[in-house]
């Protein structure tokens, strides 16, 4: 009667063997650790806080030591003697910076159709005798909701509504519209634009210089 032999137990490594597997291992993960998480970022933080600081550190606006907002990230304003900012669909509020969205609704949804009217009869109703046409950009919401800029012609629209409510004449305006205004990129792609918030706090400046 023929029985089948056993296998052979596994031999247990060598010590010195198994020692040569874990202690390079245990060298490489340390210097990898200190290469990817000490050196690199502290090299590329102060390459970036010395070479790109206004960038790095969130193109933060500040007037009399305190940041006042970002040129990156747009703010709403609702007083009419201020430049308005393009609409904004971000919840639970306009240009909320940690949910930005769009209304994500399409051209023939009832819904924009009534918020487009909407913020048309606004604009209207503060500045009953401009007949101009209405830029898009002052009626409907960017697809981030965060957008800092409006165009040109948005800010052009709004020149006589600030004139009036600032009592600055309509070219003392327009000459801060036109020092804040950005061309297109390389001369020739996109359209001429104004960041608001700058706008608003240079005409802030103005009015205080005036009274």
């Amino acid at each position: 009667m023929s029985t089948t032999p056993s296998s052979p137990a596994a031999a247990p490594l060598p010590t010195g063997l198994s020692t040569g597997l874990w202690r390079p291992a245990l060298v490489l993960f340390l210097a990898l650790s200190a290469l990817t998480g000490l050196l690199y970022p502290y090299a590329v933080t102060g390459i970036s806080q010395t070479v790109f600081k206004d960038q790095a550190n969130g193109s933060l606006i500040v007037r009399q030591g305190q940041a006042v907002g970002s040129r990156l990230i747009g703010q709403s304003f609702s007083d009419p003697a201020h430049f308005w900012s393009r609409p904004s669909a971000t919840s639970p509020m306009a240009y909320n910076a940690a949910n930005s969205s769009g209304s994500n609704l399409g051209p023939s949804n009832p819904a924009l159709v009534d918020a487009v009217k909407a913020r048309v009869a606004a604009l209207r109703a503060l500045d009953p005798n401009n007949h101009q046409p209405i830029p898009i950009d002052l009626v409907t919401a960017s697809a981030s909701g965060l957008d800092p800029h409006i165009s040109r012609a948005a800010a052009d629209y709004q020149i006589p509504r600030v004139a009036r409510q600032t009592h600055l004449s309509e070219a003392q305006v327009k000459a801060l519209v036109d020092e804040h205004t950005l061309g297109t990129w390389l001369g020739f792609m996109g359209e001429p634009q104004v960041n608001v918030l700058e706008l608003n706090l240079a005409l802030d400046e103005a009015r205080a210089h005036a009274h």
